[in-house]
């Protein structure tokens, strides 16, 4: 083996990807199946940060493949390959380095059955993927960041203040564990896992590796669901995870840019439910229907306007009773009793989180979702929906008085 291990380290560095494993998903052993996943999910979790594994790696994972080492010996042969400094001198230009080593970790870290749901177990996964590449590794992050992304044009999403990310984190993850799936549809399950990690990503607790410790994190949880996670689609899909995390904590009123779950949703219900949602990035950039309207032609965009009237779909019953009730800044129990509702849970998802995903309702304080002081209100575009509600009901009600002034008439001429 060590002859084997000398000739390939002089191997020139040329990257592959997931897909040159993929003849394994087809094989009639299920173990070469389970352990193709695997390693298609760890190596495609590194687009998250625009980078891709090696040759070597991937013939390094092959041979875990075909059971002629075990995952653990894979990184060891990493290891010994990246001990040559002219070899990691020229990966590190492109952090291929970073990706293999990364890969075979988390390669590692899937194939083993135990998991803690705690942050701790949180922040060990940031230190086991990357001890040895970043100097925080397992360390929260004690500064502020942003970061420009390209579904932003360039803005970022407002991260978790480094002063408060071990208090929020530890908030989370107590708001998690009394949370009781029983008795939700396979649809609420997806829409409430969604909230929960784009959460915890949102906190940002590492300054990098996030995303992938995320998505580990998640993965693991799943399974302790009884989830059997579906691993191609987090190998094909990992960017536009990343993005769709972006989309579920970015707000921008002025330019009419709200929070939304949706894409989110739509990645766990392929992941999951086994849909054929269409995972593009490119439909999550923001501006992106202004952008398509700019192609139509001025003598077709009234005829469009009117058509998209036509078949925009009804607000949730939720949402409509929700509209009618929200005067000012009021809090979540405020609302509730203004509606006559008792469930917090029903309240928040049949109700809450529609309007602002609909970007009817905004946060008073959008920067601190958590707040105990948090407060909502009406956006623009909600009283404008409540507006048009209100004047859908003046006929309704002009015609109930009129029927009633009626039958009184008829009673009193009797």
């Amino acid at each position: 083996m060590q002859a084997k291990n000398a000739a390939a380290i002089s191997r020139p560095v040329v990257k592959l990807g997931a897909d040159d494993l993929s003849e394994y998903l087809r094989a009639k052993d299920p173990g070469k199946v389970e352990l193709a996943g695997i390693w298609r999910t760890a190596i495609g979790l590194q687009k998250v940060d625009g980078l891709t594994p090696s040759a070597y790696l991937v013939e390094t994972a092959r041979r875990n493949i075909e059971g002629e080492i075990t995952v653990a010996e894979a990184g060891n042969i990493i290891g010994e390959y990246y001990k040559s400094k002219k070899i990691r001198a020229e990966a590190a230009k492109t952090r291929t380095d970073e990706a293999d080593i990364v890969s075979q970790r988390i390669a590692a870290i899937l194939a083993e059955p135990t998991f803690s749901f705690s942050p701790a177990s949180y922040v060990a996964i940031h230190r086991k993927l990357f001890i040895g590449i970043y100097k925080h590794a397992g360390k929260i992050r004690d500064y502020n960041i942003t970061k420009s992304e390209w579904v932003l044009k360039k803005d970022t999403v407002r991260y978790e203040s480094a002063d408060v990310i071990a208090a929020t984190l530890e908030y989370e993850f107590q708001r998690e564990r009394k949370f009781n799936y029983k008795g939700l549809t396979p649809q609420e399950t997806i829409s409430h896992f969604s909230r929960f990690v784009a959460d915890v990503w949102q906190i940002h607790a590492f300054g990098e590796g996030n995303t992938r410790t995320t998505a580990l994190f998640a993965i693991k949880y799943l399974r302790t669901l009884g989830y059997n996670v579906a691993n191609d689609i987090f190998a094909e899909n990992s960017y536009y995870f990343r993005n769709a995390l972006v989309r579920a904590n970015y707000t921008n009123i002025p330019e009419g840019v709200h929070p939304t779950l949706v894409y989110l949703e739509r990645f766990f219900g392929n992941l999951l439910l086994g849909e054929n949602n269409e995972l593009k990035s490119r439909f999550l950039r923001i501006g992106l229907q202004d952008e398509l309207a700019s192609l139509v032609p001025p003598e077709r965009e009234q005829v469009g306007e009117q058509v998209r009237e036509q078949v925009a779909p009804p607000l949730p019953r939720g949402v409509v009773r929700l509209l009618k009730v929200l005067k000012g800044d009021m809090s979540v129990l405020e609302m509730m009793g203004a509606l006559k509702l008792g469930g917090r849970r029903n309240f928040l998802e049949k109700y809450l989180s529609p309007a602002i995903e609909l970007g009817l309702v905004e946060r008073t304080q959008p920067d601190s979702p958590r707040s105990p002081t948090q407060k909502y209100r009406l956006t623009a575009k909600g009283i404008a929906a409540f507006t048009k509600l209100a004047s859908a009901e003046i006929p309704r009600i002009k015609k109930s008085v009129s029927a009633t002034g009626a039958k009184l008439r008829a009673w009193y001429e009797r």
